[in-house]
């Protein structure tokens, strides 16, 4: 007797088809897993025993050989648990086996017959519907994620047992409610206005949130670093329907998503300094999404940059530099996205009042200090600020700005930008690559000459001098100037050199 039903893996964050099929004949009593599949899939023998015996089914006393289709593909984690007894259960006739041709199934068994939610379930739904199926069943939990596909019939259930029911016809459980499973990240109320001291540090701020700009921010310790970092994306736009269903996928395929529905709000991911490579970009035997994939369309902040391994940092140079991260390994590979806003931040020496009288660093410990920022790296981050200790008076005064008024001239700027680049794939002037520059970016004839000396000086390299123009067309469509004038430029001269500057100390 043979039996087949459709589920899927996760490859990378692309969702694979795999077909389940049962064969049960006669001989001695045996469950055997066939089709590459990794230590949980293998494991699934005694959740899937488990889950039939004691959801009142009977199980084959049989030789029982389950396949997973392809066998060149690698299966990993538990999500074919319900696939595979839902298969067992058709070969003993307890649900009909027409109704699982028109539907895929993917859930973890537990012992008792519940199910429970596995990662990826939006991009397992966006497989059955490439797949051209009429539907799937998932975990209750997961029936508004899944759900976010449009024209496919998600179907939740609670326990193997109210599966069956539903494949002879039975009554569908409701599904919960739709702010039951609103945004996987916590609502935010942190708002520019609580600063107080550092005007020109919130104007760069808003030049990084409206071009999409790598920012770093040095200055000794508790003046406010990480203070405005964490208030960034309180100006950034808010997410559109196709972002908010990337960031989705991707949270919900590395197991980040603490909701059921549609990720509401910018990411902003601010992993521990002792991070590794692998955690930092992605990879792992399995490769899975890491920080930076994490926190694409959001913010990455790294606080105490100097503090993390030199070897993660330069990890960061492709995503940074691409906008996706390629993680091969001997028998696959994967292509995660990492299009995020990088915000570091760091002390100018290890005890932070470098260069100050206060500062007691040897001549060695600055050395070490500064080799941990490559020149390479730095030369990616487009604004660097030094953040200084504001002065007395100044706490004491009224905010000089607010998130509200700042995320409005954001918006603003970001609206010019994408009727610039609409149809070109580009969302702001950070993702402009050669060809655009030379096509959105007018210089006045006065711009040409800083950038023409400041190269011939080597404070820009190549990718300097592109990234500066960026910077500078940013600067222009915040002031709604249509070409980029001479003070657009100087002004993001600025900012560079100021990054020069510790390119120069890290050497």
């Amino acid at each position: 007797m043979l039996a087949r039903v459709s589920t899927f893996t996760i490859d990378g964050l692309e969702p694979r088809h795999v077909t389940v099929e049962i064969d049960v004949r006669a001989g001695l009593p045996n469950f055997t897993i066939v089709g590459l599949a990794d230590r949980a899939v293998r494991e699934s023998r005694e959740r899937v025993r488990g889950a039939i015996l004691n959801s009142g089914f009977e199980f084959p006393q049989r030789r029982v050989t389950v396949n997973l289709a392809p066998a060149s593909l690698r299966k990993a984690g538990p999500g074919f648990d319900l696939a595979i007894a839902c298969a067992i259960l058709a070969v003993g006739g307890h649900v009909p086996a027409d109704a699982l041709e028109r539907y895929a199934v993917f859930g973890e068994l537990g012992l008792g017959g519940e199910i429970r939610p596995c990662r990826g379930a939006l991009a397992v739904a966006e497989g059955t519907a490439r797949a051209g199926l009429e539907g799937l069943i998932v975990p209750l939990e997961r029936v508004l994620e899944a759900a976010l596909v449009d024209g496919l019939d998600v179907i939740g259930a609670h326990s193997l047992g109210q599966v069956a029911e539903i494949l002879r016809g039975g009554e569908r459980p409701p599904p919960p409610e739709p702010d039951a499973g609103v945004a996987a990240l916590p609502t935010r109320h942190l708002d520019l206005a609580d600063v107080r001291g550092h005007a020109d540090v919130i104007e760069t701020l808003t030049i990084a949130a409206a071009g999409g700009h790598n920012l770093l921010m040095s200055g000794p310790p508790g003046v406010g670093k990480t203070m405005l970092a964490r208030r960034l994306p309180s100006i950034l736009p808010p997410l559109s329907k196709g972002e908010a269903l990337e960031v989705t996928r991707i949270h919900s395929v590395a197991g980040a998503h603490r909701g059921a529905g549609l990720v509401g709000e910018r990411p902003f991911r601010a992993p521990h300094h002792l991070i590794s490579a692998s955690a930092l970009v992605g990879g792992g035997p399995v490769p899975v999404p890491g920080e930076a994939s994490l926190a694409h369309h959001g913010v990455l902040f790294l606080d105490e940059l100097s503090e993390f391994p030199r070897h993660a940092l330069e990890a960061l140079r492709q995503p940074l530099e691409d906008g996706r991260v390629a993680i091969v390994r001997a028998q696959r590979s994967a292509m995660f996205p990492t299009r995020f806003i990088l915000v570091a931040a760091t002390n100018p020496c290890p005890c932070g009042h470098a260069p100050s009288r206060r500062c007691r660093c040897t001549e060695s410990e600055l050395a070490r200090h500064a080799r941990r920022l490559s020149g390479p790296l730095l030369d990616r981050i487009d604004l660097v600020v030094h953040v200084q200790r504001p002065a007395a008076e100044r706490l004491a005064q009224p905010p000089t700005a607010s998130s509200e008024v700042e995320r409005g001239r954001v918006l603003a700027a970001r609206e010019r930008q994408a009727r610039r680049f609409e149809g070109t794939g580009a969302l702001c002037n950070g993702h402009m690559d050669a060809r655009l520059l030379r096509r959105h970016v007018d210089l006045a004839d006065e711009a040409e000459p800083p950038l023409l000396e400041a190269y011939r000086r080597g404070d820009l390299s190549a990718r300097g001098r592109d990234r500066t123009l960026r910077v500078a067309r940013t600067i222009a469509d915040l002031a709604a100037d249509d070409r980029v004038e001479r003070e657009h430029v100087i002004a993001a001269l600025g900012y560079r050199h100021e990054g020069a500057d510790l390119v120069g100390v890290a050497a």
